[in-house]
């Protein structure tokens, strides 16, 4: 009923999955990341947990778009059903012929393990992935455990991953569960959007159905925040009917009375907000325990400079995401050295009076950090882009980097995260006491890592540096020289022919135009064509994650890499 009086070319917030209204925040980007890890892992299980509306179906369907060729799946959407049912779901998937009468467990196993030994000489792996997993029973949880000990003598042959609602959580919590909990190699919960992603989130649905004005002001995207809880399924249901109120009132533009209006016709009085706000005096004191707590052991130059590009709507960064990985070494094994990489051409850390090389841990040199760190991490990280960081600059160095046409991306990832940027990082590691000590992880390969602590660089494996840290980086990337950062289809500049080139560049062709400084239809094909070819969300729109695949497939000057055989 409104499209007309909005100039819509189709409704933006139906609640069907349309893959034109794609949109992943960074913290869906992190889960997506964390489903991507799982295909390429040898087995286990990788867990994704989200609140219902979070997008977590939303993920799922993105995942299968990206499924490698050498990758076999199967997936199991209705979840309620015995263990004979499931195993029986799980070949009808991969098109495994059996026995259609008589079948018993113990014959569809047989038929799936040499399925899966066969898939297994022939290079290709085999990944399943149950859908709503918070509905599975006890029974049935055990003998999707059970399919992971097919193995060979040293691979698994089944990836598990399983997604589901909080309930998931708990349920892997319990003490019959320690068995399958314990072969969870990644943990991912999908939070609710914040503000600024909730604006950006209304804004690109909008844009889909050829929406360019803003028909949400600032008071009602607040409004529709705290009302929705960050959920994309609520914020799809109020800003719908929000619309077709302000359409029934003549209005041009929604704003925040509209919405509250909108807010009492098509929510539940249990909204998440006011839930909320029945728990907000003890959670305020609990955070005030906490802010005291924290105030012994902080320290403000250990924190990272957040970057206004890093909170920009498009790409904006994952946030604090709750992630756990397992596989790193145990606390209790005793820590190895970190001693100075002789290729480094630096003197060792602290010698001692015999002159040898110190041979502290990498956890006793975190507890000799001080706030000279700070300056050093940056001092180095700037350095590898070829910019020398004067005394008299004090942060935020973001802010200084800008004039360099370096921007500054901050999130929560882990090591195939910082692969696949392929950029030296600043990482945030916790020492013994709780203190955040910046680093610069220099260079990265399978299981070694370079990092530069203070002034001297150290070989570390990545399972001693896993001790410490938690997922918190810091990178730069390259604008273009105009300086736009997010160019998308229409616009008309300088970067978009230089943006032409480098795909020209990448993808080794020539895009004819007219008009070399408009982003027509024939460069969006190739920028979508670039973006699928690097594992990319493809949406057309040159962001951080697709600037700085361009960047490194076009070999642009003047950018470090992270990887050993690039650098």
């Amino acid at each position: 009923m409104y499209l007309k009086h909005f100039n819509l070319t189709d409704r933006p917030f139906a609640i069907t999955p349309d893959p034109r209204f794609l949109y992943l925040s960074a913290r869906h980007r992190e889960a997506l990341a964390h489903l991507l890890y799982g295909l390429g892992e040898g087995g286990g299980f990788v867990q994704l947990t989200g609140e219902v509306g979070t997008g977590k179906t939303t993920i799922c369907r993105c995942l299968l778009e990206h499924v490698p060729d050498n990758v076999d799946l199967a997936l199991v959407l209705n979840p309620k059903v015995t263990a004979h049912e499931l195993i029986a779901t799980v070949c009808d998937e991969l098109g495994i012929d059996y026995p259609s009468e008589n079948s018993s467990i113990k014959t569809l196993t047989d038929v799936l393990n040499r399925y899966l030994l066969e898939a297994y000489a022939q290079g290709r792996r085999t990944v399943l992935v149950i859908d709503e997993a918070q509905n599975l029973s006890a029974d049935v949880l055990e003998q999707v455990r059970l399919l992971t000990n097919l193995e060979t003598a040293t691979q698994k042959l089944l990836q598990i991953i399983l997604i589901g609602q909080p309930e998931l959580r708990t349920l892997l919590a319990r003490d019959d569960m320690r068995q399958l909990a314990q072969r969870v190699t990644a943990r991912y919960h999908l939070e609710p959007i914040n503000l600024e992603e909730t604006g950006a989130y209304i804004r690109h649905r909008l844009q889909i159905c050829g929406n360019s004005q803003p028909l949400f002001n600032r008071r009602a995207i607040d409004r529709i925040q705290r009302l929705s809880g960050g959920i994309p399924r609520l914020i799809n249901v109020l800003c719908d009917r929000a619309m077709l109120g302000a359409y029934v009132e003549g209005k041009s533009q929604v704003d925040s009375r509209v919405i509250q209006k909108a807010a009492r016709e098509v929510l539940a009085e249990e909204q998440p907000a006011s839930r909320k706000r029945r728990w907000l005096p003890a959670a305020g004191l609990g955070a005030g325990l906490l802010a005291l707590l924290l105030l012994a052991v902080y320290q403000p130059w250990k924190r990272h400079e957040s970057a206004d590009a890093g909170s920009l709507p498009d790409e904006a960064p994952a946030g604090s995401p709750s992630i756990a990985l397992q596989g790193s070494a145990e606390e209790s094994e005793p820590e190895q050295p970190a001693l100075p990489d002789s290729r480094a051409g630096t003197a060792p850390v602290a010698p001692d009076v015999s002159g040898e090389a110190d041979t502290r841990s990498l956890g006793e040199l975190l507890l000799a950090s001080d706030s000279s760190f700070y300056r050093a991490a940056w001092t180095e990280l700037l350095a590898l882009w070829s910019v020398i960081l004067p005394q008299g600059v004090k942060p935020d160095f973001c802010d200084f980097t800008r004039q360099y046409g370096l921007l500054c991306r901050s999130g929560q990832g882990n090591w195939n995260t910082l692969r696949q940027f392929d950029r030296p990082a600043i990482l945030t590691l916790l020492d013994a006491d709780g203190r955040r000590v910046p680093v610069v992880l220099q260079h990265l390969d399978d299981s070694v890592a370079e990092l530069m602590i203070g002034t001297e660089l150290y070989r570390l494996s990545v399972e001693q540096i896993d001790r410490y840290w938690y997922g918190e980086y810091l990178l730069l990337l390259q604008t273009p020289p105009g300086g736009r950062l997010y160019l998308k289809a229409g616009d008309r500049s300088t970067d978009v022919d230089w943006l032409r080139r480098q795909l020209e560049l990448a993808l080794d062709i020539v895009i004819p135009a007219a008009d070399p400084q408009l982003f027509d239809y024939s460069l969006q094909q190739q920028v979508l064509e670039f973006q699928r070819s690097m594992g990319l969300v493809a949406d057309g729109i040159v962001g951080e994650n697709t600037l700085i695949q361009l960047n490194t497939r076009s070999g642009r000057e003047g950018v470090p890499r992270l990887s050993f055989e690039s650098s």
